[in-house]
């Protein structure tokens, strides 16, 4: 039996790849002689370089950069031909950050700014953005500044890093450093980047804003597109999807001249998984929450389609379950698993999620094994 594994990642708890080695690992326990092929997944969050680095021959160049609140970090470009891959978590995640230094006011892109740097100074002539999992809320503003264009208020003085000072900006000082790199911004996230679905409602609380914050940087974040525009010569970034991926980061890779691809849709066609689709007989993946958000465009929806539409059974093993039976099937989902509920403890899945994940697919291969 071939048995196809693709998951994302567990957020907090596994990598992509340690979540399908883990998965491989039960089914062998029961069923050794079957073929298990890990493929695993991202939709432009984090782990994103690390599942294309398992399938292109590329090479990692490592660079060193600065968290949301400008402290070191180590980051990689993935350099594979003229095309160079950047994961903008590694700058800019949530990962990066405790719970209580959670603050978008301040967070900044800066980070990424530098990485994109080290992807032109490699040579590269296209730029792969992967947008996900990110602390910010500034549009971008602190990339640009690393790039050689901060915004600036009226007295002409370079504005502090986050997303609230940029109610006060009224221009770009300098000129983005990207020798004429074509930018792509790789994300499954279509919301715009103002009102009530976009980037600062939407994704603010999540990263630490209270509803007076929601409020102010919504607000900052309106008269910062009027500058992305004028400076860039665009129209329509506030409400173009995608403007509102990773903190409005989308909008500033738009008025870059960049373009939005689906993230899931661009790593899946990299590792071929359509043909790996074909030669499969069972299809399991999963992520740490699979809820309402997972079956809008999320790596475990996308994999339960390309199942579903060649009649291929796909099993969802998830750090938690929140979606309803009928809305999963719907999506392809033939069964759900959570670690939760094999644990009969959160804290367990949290803890021990690699034996949760070996424990739950070696009783699943004595289901579907033949």
């Amino acid at each position: 039996m071939r048995v196809l594994i693709c998951p994302d990642k567990f957020a907090g708890t596994l990598s992509a790849a340690d979540a399908a080695a883990a998965v491989a690992d039960g089914w062998h326990e029961t069923a050794p002689g079957d073929e298990c092929v890990e493929r695993p997944l991202s939709d432009g969050g984090p782990g994103f370089i690390e599942v294309l680095a398992t399938v292109l021959q590329g090479r990692r160049i490592p660079v060193s950069t600065v968290d949301p609140l400008g402290r070191p970090v180590s980051g990689e470009v993935l350099l594979a031909g003229t095309t160079a891959y950047v994961e903008s978590a590694q700058a800019c995640g949530l990962h990066l950050l405790t719970e209580q230094e959670r603050n978008p006011n301040i967070a900044s892109s800066y980070g990424l700014g530098l990485l994109l740097a080290a992807a032109v100074e490699a040579g590269a002539a296209e730029v792969v953005v992967g947008l996900g999992g990110s602390a910010v809320n500034d549009a971008g503003a602190g990339m640009l500044a690393a790039l050689g264009a901060g915004p600036v208020d009226e007295s002409g003085y370079a504005l502090p890093y986050g997303g609230a000072v940029l109610g006060t900006a009224v221009r770009l000082e300098g000129t983005p450093q990207l020798r004429q790199v074509r930018l792509v911004a790789a994300t499954d996230v279509d919301n715009p980047l103002l009102g009530l679905h976009g980037a600062s409602s939407v994704f603010g609380p999540q990263k630490g804003a209270s509803r007076e914050d929601v409020l102010r940087l919504d607000a900052a974040l309106e008269r910062f597109v009027d500058v992305l525009e004028k400076a860039f010569d665009r129209q329509g970034l506030a409400v173009a999807p995608g403007a509102g991926a990773a903190g409005g980061i989308g909008a500033a890779l738009l008025a870059l001249g960049g373009h939005v691809v689906s993230g899931i849709g661009l790593v899946t066609q990299v590792i071929g998984l359509d043909a790996e689709l074909d030669r499969a007989d069972l299809v399991i993946t999963g992520e740490g929450s699979f809820d309402h958000q997972s079956l809008r465009g999320k790596v475990t929806a996308g994999v339960a389609n390309g199942a579903r539409d060649r009649g291929l059974p796909c099993v969802v093993i998830a750090g938690r379950n929140e979606t309803g039976y009928r809305e999963a099937a719907a999506a392809g989902v033939t069964e759900t698993h959570a670690l939760v509920d094999h644990f009969d403890s959160e804290q367990l899945a949290l803890a021990e999620p690699a034996r949760g994940l070996r424990e739950v697919v070696a009783r699943l291969a004595q289901q579907y094994s033949r």
